[in-house]
């Protein structure tokens, strides 16, 4: 088997495992009790915290969650509700995860104003797109730093700074927030000082079902789930100390010599597609061309995502010729491979007609990949892909 769906999610690591199990088997108490077990179970709780503070910027508070989801409904609906008196105004963008861009337009169905800015045919967001957008009914803006589809890494610092100097020069209190799911684990977020930021935790080899959201505490949010006063009162509802312990520890592993990691799946990111382009013909690289390995190399593209077209071809039927091979891709987001509309949103925000997005295949790689999976890949890949040519049309 080779993996190459990494986006969607990931193989928690076996240390991973370990770690929950103890939790669930040992350290089982509820964080929120006063005797031993509870104490045991509060450390734990005590400790991933501290680990994920150490991924940020200084100053900010950890809030655990259902996983990235729950995390930018969080930022998203809380923020409005918090600043709903002082404006009405929403900015984001036209690629953002439907975590993010559903989340907008249920407040769009409640009164609010939200502007989606256009992205250019790489999928990068021009900063100066968004200081024209920003005016004083503006009380968010989120913008994701890693594209899930086709990995071009956005201009978050300078689009916080942006919004910092707006808010001292108007007197506003516009929020910043991003989706870091694509990001967290390959690029490193204490970089920037952000006010919101969403991580999940199957994206890094840790848990499904868990993720977190990070809060600078000068935010302060109103409570996104009322009840019994859990994560300081921003979340209720008895934690998942298993799943916890489990993303504290794929946290912990994956930055761990994270830059040596990160050029090991950049050299392979890069040998899969000079071997496609030389092997093959017509096929497009959907976002930049050269790889960014942090923030501050926005405008590139992040190693963990390939993005390609394959002209003359559907990317759902070479994906299942594929997976018939063992090997796993995708067409996109896997969030919205459900959907009955099959063009990529982000595809098209990137000027794409539909024969080039339906062609369309997402490579997306982990550490555990390697140069020798790609030559099987590139030459399984040629094969499908010159068959489909030969027959035509096959709709």
């Amino acid at each position: 088997m080779i993996y190459l769906d990494n986006s969607a999610t990931t193989r928690q690591y076996d240390e991973v495992t370990e770690a929950m199990v103890k939790a669930a088997t040992e350290n089982f108490g509820n964080a929120s009790s006063l005797h031993r077990l509870g104490f045991e179970a509060g450390n734990i709780l005590f400790d991933a915290r501290r680990e994920f503070e150490d991924r940020f910027a200084p100053g900010g508070t950890v809030i655990f969650t259902s996983g990235g989801t729950e995390a930018d409904n969080m930022a998203i609906m809380s923020t409005a509700t918090k600043l709903r008196r002082r404006g009405q105004k929403i900015i984001t963008t036209k690629i953002e995860h439907p975590a993010v861009l559903e989340t907008c337009r249920r407040l769009e169905a409640e009164g609010f104003k939200v502007e989606y800015l256009d992205v250019d045919v790489d999928g990068y967001l021009e900063p100066q797109v968004l200081k024209a957008a920003l005016d004083r009914d503006t009380i968010l803006v989120s913008v994701m730093t890693v594209n899930n589809e086709v990995g071009t890494i956005q201009p978050v610092r300078e689009c916080q700074k942006i919004v910092n100097d707006f808010n001292r020069e108007n007197g506003t209190k516009i929020i910043f927030h991003t989706d870091a799911v694509q990001a967290f684990g390959k690029l490193r977020m204490d970089e920037g000082a952000f006010d919101l930021v969403s991580v999940s935790g199957h994206k890094i080899h840790g848990p499904k079902g868990i993720g977190l959201l990070y809060m600078k505490d000068s935010v302060k949010l109103p409570p996104f789930i009322t009840g019994g006063g859990h994560e300081m009162g921003y979340r209720s509802g008895t934690e998942n100390t298993p799943g916890i312990a489990g993303f504290a520890t794929a946290s912990s592993i994956t930055h761990k010599n994270l830059e040596d990691k990160m050029e090991s799946i950049g050299a392979v990111n890069d040998y899969l597609r000079h071997g496609l382009e030389t092997e093959l013909t017509d096929i497009i690289l959907n976002g930049p061309v050269e790889l960014g390995y942090t923030l501050s190399d926005a405008g590139k593209r992040c190693p963990s995502i390939l993005n390609i077209s394959f002209m003359g071809t559907r990317g759902e039927v070479l994906l299942h010729t594929l997976e018939q091979d063992g090997i796993f891709v995708s067409t996109g987001s896997a969030c919205s491979s459900h959907k009955k509309t099959s063009d990529s949103h982000v595809l098209e925000a990137m000027s794409m007609n539909h024969k080039e997005i339906e062609g369309a295949i997402r490579f997306s790689f982990s550490e555990f990949n390697t140069i020798e999976e790609m030559d099987e890949v590139i030459e399984r890949v040629k094969t499908a892909v010159n068959r489909f040519r030969r027959l035509g049309s096959f709709r």
